[in-house]
């Protein structure tokens, strides 16, 4: 059994995570920290019958793990004591905030505009995508798990890289989200009235934090335009690309068969294109892909998945059973 700490239960994809690890074979969840619901039970905060007790991060145990979630905000000041506490106890650590994921400090300020909190863990840290680096994350003392919008943007873009299709490296990514990605915090944005029955762009060109993992792992320069749906849980992005002319469309295809053997990534058959109600509660990732001109070499990519669980909660379950030699679908399917 791998036993499991949890910081920052009671959020979106700490309450996620925990109903992925109650059902994990393999997994026992020793404690789970919450900073205001602390002293209670996950059911007096969800309407739930898992009956888990919440503790405050000072009573955490973590000699009695092997391992711990932090599922805490980005820039949460207590993520790099926590993360530290842990490496230095021996334990290993899957991280869901943005902190350790730009592995270049110097990269990090700039994108930033301030330094990096804890620059000498960067060097520990591995970018939480098993299906691009397995073996480091295999060894790893610190997974820096991988942002929902960046998943839905590398992992389409990995192959037409990798077998040097690409003629032009700037790719825009239109990418739509429901609310859920903001996390459970007030925000007047994702407030019921001002999402319902409306769409919006937000955080449009080179502002959004996300974009500096998505060049760091495709190589490609990324325009990017976020956008809110008036749903709770799901991501779709659509990515146009320009490919060496005259290509055609089932040389593109062959460039995914790097994904036949993957468990959780899947290109979708020609004419078919992939939508949220096929991904939702589901750690899936389903691409389509569509020839809009062979001979400019214009194509265009849809790729859908679950914010909650492969852009975040399951996707760190999977790098757990990764880190721990388990079944990679364990507790998944």
């Amino acid at each position: 059994m791998v036993r499991i700490g949890i910081y920052g239960a009671t959020g979106y994809t700490g309450f996620e995570l925990i109903k992925l690890l109650l059902r994990h074979p393999q997994a026992e969840i020793v404690f789970a920290t919450a900073r205001s619901a602390a002293g209670q039970r996950l059911s007096d905060v969800f309407p739930t019958t898992i009956d888990l007790p919440l503790v405050g991060a000072d009573q955490a145990d973590l000699s009695a793990v092997d391992l711990i979630f932090t599922c805490l905000p980005h820039g949460a000041p207590e993520l790099i004591t926590i993360a530290e506490a842990a490496l230095a106890a021996g334990k290993r650590v899957i991280d869901f905030s943005d902190t350790f994921r730009i592995l270049d400090a110097d990269v990090y300020t700039r994108w930033r505009g301030k330094p990096h909190p804890a620059p000498e863990l960067l060097s520990a840290a591995v970018y939480g995508l098993p299906e691009l680096h397995r073996t480091a994350v295999r060894s790893a003392r610190l997974v820096a798990n991988t942002g929902c919008y960046p998943l839905t943007v590398i992992l389409p873009l990995h192959p037409l890289m990798k077998a040097g299709l690409l003629a032009d490296r700037t790719v825009i990514a239109d990418s739509k989200s429901g609310v859920s990605g903001a996390g459970r915090s007030l925000a007047l944005k994702t407030h019921f009235g001002e999402a319902h029955e409306n769409f919006s762009a937000y955080n449009i060109g080179r502002s959004h934090r996300h974009i500096a993992e998505m060049e760091q792992e495709t190589g490609a320069r990324i325009i990017f335009s976020p956008h809110l749906l008036p749903v709770f849980r799901g991501i779709l992005s659509t990515l146009y690309v320009n490919l060496k002319p005259g290509i055609k469309v089932d040389e593109v295809r062959a460039a995914y068969d790097i994904f036949a053997a993957e468990p959780f990534v899947k290109l979708l058959p020609p004419g078919k294109l992939p939508e949220l109600c096929h991904v939702v509660n589901t750690n899936q990732l389903l691409i389509g892909l569509q020839a809009v001109d062979e001979a400019e070499g214009r194509y265009i990519l849809v790729a859908c998945e679950d914010n909650l669980i492969k852009g975040a909660s399951g996707q760190a379950v999977q790098n757990m059973n990764v880190m721990f030699a388990l079944e990679e679908t364990l507790g998944l399917i």
